[in-house]
């Protein structure tokens, strides 16, 4: 399980995705301002966790190929269809000798049907429609304030608490020290960033 934490909620109108900002390797923090969410077309962003090499070349090929289906028919892929390609790559991967080990979250707004969308995928290529989810230990402190306080009806500012209150768990739960998370929204509007949710005593 990893070190890393992305935590991933879908709303009726919007999706928020957050992920720590902390590059560690082994016992070391080599960066604390990483950004793993990518922006795959104007209506879908992917949180990557997992190896540092897999996570950027398999983003980047993901949104290199999504932005080429756009070029080639004039219009984006649906985020369903985005995850479909997505899980083929990823499994095609899986039985060759480069495997990508990386583990995800994609959100996003299908503007047809004026839906929300959320998918989990793992490194096996596993790929499931959730209303939330979170990968890495902090899910394990996370996934019941979820359960618990969850409701797809929530306006920005509620989602917004609701994350704050799952990384203040992670703080006060894990050893590991997530100092700074970034936050995107996704809606029929765009993606959005929201302000950094810091844990307390840390610098902005």
């Amino acid at each position: 399980m990893a070190l890393e934490c992305l935590i991933g909620i879908k709303f009726d109108d919007f999706v928020l995705i957050a992920t720590d900002m902390s590059q560690i390797q082994s016992i070391m923090v080599q960066k604390a301002d990483d950004d793993k969410i990518f922006q795959l077309s104007s209506h879908l962003v992917m949180a990557v966790a997992g190896e540092a090499g897999d996570t950027t070349q398999f983003a980047e090929y993901i949104a290199k190929n999504i932005q080429l289906y756009k070029m080639r028919n004039g219009y984006e892929l649906h985020p369903s269809s985005a995850v479909h390609f997505t899980r083929h790559t990823l499994a095609t991967h899986l039985r060759s000798r480069e495997p990508y080990m990386v583990n995800l979250l994609m959100g996003g707004f299908n503007i047809d049907t004026n839906k929300t969308e959320l998918f989990y995928m793992d490194y096996l290529a596993a790929s499931v429609p959730v209303s939330y989810y979170a990968f890495g230990y902090g899910g394990m402190f996370t996934l019941s304030i979820m359960d618990h306080g969850y409701r797809s009806d929530m306006k920005q500012e509620e989602g917004y608490e609701l994350l704050k209150k799952c990384i203040a768990e992670v703080k006060r739960r894990f050893i590991i020290n997530l100092p700074k998370f970034r936050v995107r929204m996704v809606s029929r509007e765009g993606i959005k960033d929201l302000p950094h949710i810091v844990a307390e005593g840390e610098a902005a």
